[in-house]
């Protein structure tokens, strides 16, 4: 098959719905010639619903991020499947309600710490745990939220998104000896279930529909999709510890 990824294998984590950001990458990953394989945490059987509405077949592993016994498995399933990798695509982010909705300076450091292990950690452990199947190279992938500002009701998951863009550049600079690659999609607001789960969304989106040189459509994932994918492709071969943002030009936006 052609396509920008013929003949590549992809990981993508985080397929949860049909909205989501790496459904759309995983459908366009295939598109463009990869096999991709998933993973899911905490409902795996919720995965392989959607991902039967892929282009074609995938398999779904067990993954929470956080549990080493998951990860410390996972290069060997991945192997049974695929062979090796030749990219990894993280969109995995998670921060407890109480460190979220207008609550920062109460939140307890437990709350913290958990979205900082989900969301910001997992980058390195995901890739050190993919890392034995990537022996010619390969990609990693990751989606932020711009972490250069305060967002309205974001709270926590700030900080965390600006320790996941430093941990992507320490990676960058650890891991190009091994020929892998490690960048950012700073992604727009998309109405997926994980955005869904912020208290005061919608005040965030408005920032879209007042700002965005390009217009903005908070349900149509799949420019983002294309982005990610563009980054796991051969295409960027010499670009790692890059965020490059799809959000349709709101970051460069001043008062």
């Amino acid at each position: 098959m052609s396509g920008i990824l013929a003949g590549k294998r992809i990981l993508v984590t985080g397929v949860l719905m049909e909205s989501s950001i790496a459904f759309h990458t995983a459908k366009l990953a295939q598109e463009q010639g990869a096999e991709v394989i998933l993973t899911a945490f905490p409902r795996p059987t919720l995965t392989e619903r959607i991902a039967r509405k892929l282009p074609k077949p995938a398999k779904v592993i067990e993954l929470d991020v956080t549990n080493d016994e998951h990860l410390n498995r996972l290069a060997d399933l991945v192997r049974e499947e695929l062979g090796g990798l030749d990219g990894v695509v993280h969109s995995i982010g998670f921060a407890p309600q109480d460190a979220l909705g207008g609550n920062f300076l109460n939140t307890p450091f437990e709350s913290v710490a958990t979205a900082m292990h989900v969301s910001a950690f997992s980058l390195k452990s995901l890739t050190m745990a993919c890392l034995p199947l990537m022996e010619e190279g390969g990609s990693v992938v990751g989606l932020t939220f711009d972490a250069q500002f305060a967002w309205p009701q974001y709270d926590w998951m700030g900080p965390a998104k600006a320790a996941l863009e430093a941990t992507s550049r320490y990676l960058a600079r650890d891991l190009g000896k091994q020929k892998i690659r490690c960048n950012l999609i700073s992604a727009g607001p998309i109405g997926s279930m994980a955005a869904k789960s912020i208290p005061g969304f919608s005040d965030l989106a408005k920032v879209w529909d007042e700002r965005s040189p390009l217009e903005w459509d908070m349900a149509d994932p799949e420019p983002t999709g294309r982005g990610v994918v563009a980054l796991l492709s051969d295409w960027f071969p010499k670009t790692t510890g890059e965020i490059v943002h799809v959000d349709g030009g709101v970051h460069i936006m001043g008062a």
